[in-house]
């Protein structure tokens, strides 16, 4: 099962293709993989609204990384306890930690949608977390390439019922490594603002 997730999320996030409908129903609105609508760009208070795709350089093609790792019919074949499968997935996150962020985002105030995956709390509130674009990252399947988590320092804790739910985060981003259990992020942000997510 696990191999089979893995199958279908490197290629969904090679190809850009993160759908709805290749996953099993989750759980209230939302299924893994799904991403937020991200409509209204602009700025809203001081904040310019950005999507996920802006944190990722142009010239950064993950399709080519994974062409050189292993053909398509080999990996279909693989099963959870193949060592070849366990290999092959050291590398795709070795591959994930390394994805290069945007340099000139260092210090702009942004506003991004995610979803939440808390890393420090105490059963009522949130006080870190990692940032997320499609739900189900970091717990039900693996993480997302480092280029597309950020670690958010909310000004003031937030409600741990946000747990894995989308938010809007208003904030400082900064060009900075976070390594955690969780996955490795490429961005921090103070979160001065976060809000529940609508549309």
């Amino acid at each position: 099962m696990l191999m089979q997730r893995w199958r279908a999320l490197v290629w969904a996030c090679v190809l850009g293709l993160l759908s709805a409908a290749a996953w099993a129903q989750q759980g209230g609105d939302f299924e893994i993989g799904d991403r937020l609508e991200t409509q209204g760009i602009g700025e809203i208070d001081g904040f310019r609204s950005v999507t996920w795709d802006d944190l990722i350089p142009p010239d950064w093609l993950p399709e080519e990384l994974f062409s050189d790792l292993f053909d398509d019919d080999e990996f279909a074949e693989l099963d959870d306890y193949d060592p070849r499968a366990v290999e092959l997935m050291e590398k795709i996150l070795a591959l994930w930690s390394e994805a290069p962020v945007v340099e000139r985002l260092d210090g702009q105030r942004l506003r991004i949608p995610g979803f939440v995956v808390p890393l420090e709390g105490d059963g009522e509130y949130i006080y870190e977390f990692l940032l997320v674009p499609y739900f189900g990252a970091c717990i039900h399947v693996p993480p997302p390439p480092a280029n597309q988590l950020i670690h958010v320092m909310p000004d003031k804790p937030i409600p741990a019922r946000w747990n894995m739910l989308p938010v809007w985060v208003n904030g400082v981003i900064m060009v900075s490594r976070f390594d955690s259990d969780m996955g490795s992020a490429g961005y921090q942000m103070r979160g001065m603002q976060v809000e529940e997510y609508e549309q």
